[in-house]
């Protein structure tokens, strides 16, 4: 085998590894990520964890009050394409702000 053929097979080895979508929540291990229990810890797992990770939350909880998470929920359904409803948005939200409001 030549140099060049090897560095072909390696630079295409390269890129089809690049090319394995892989979704944040599978990259990690999304259920070491501890969240507030609440009847709607599983609808905010489900939708928020379908785009990041689930460590966004508690990082972000010391900055953001109810009109923050507010607008992070709205952003991430409107801007970002998050599967969620307009009720499940104000679920999540009300979730958001009880357990990771800013105070």
């Amino acid at each position: 085998m030549t140099g060049l053929h090897r560095r072909f097979l390696s630079l295409l080895g390269a890129l089809l590894a690049a090319s394995v979508p892989v979704s944040p929540a599978a990259a990690g291990d999304e259920l070491q990520i501890k969240l507030a229990a609440d009847p709607a810890r599983d609808l905010v797992r489900s939708r928020c964890a379908a785009c990041h990770s689930l460590d966004y939350i508690p990082m972000n909880a010391p900055f953001l009050p109810r009109a923050g998470w507010e607008a992070e929920v709205r952003k991430m359904i409107k801007v970002m394409g998050a599967p969620a409803t307009d009720a499940e948005a104000a679920t999540i939200t009300d979730y958001l702000t009880a357990h990771y409001g800013a105070r």
